[in-house]
């Protein structure tokens, strides 16, 4: 059998549930929790007092 000489490169998918993209949105929402403890800190409380 012979081998194809030319790999077909996948691309990955631009929207949907897949790794990168979870990847992607645990990494921001990780700097939104620490932004908000920084604002708290910064602020001497809650950011939803009301």
């Amino acid at each position: 059998m012979l081998e194809p000489k030319i790999i077909p490169i996948r691309r990955l998918p631009r929207y949907g549930f897949h790794k990168h993209i979870e990847n992607f949105n645990g990494r921001l929402a990780m700097l939104g929790f620490i932004a908000l403890v920084a604002v708290e800190i910064f602020l001497g409380h809650g950011l939803l007092i009301w």
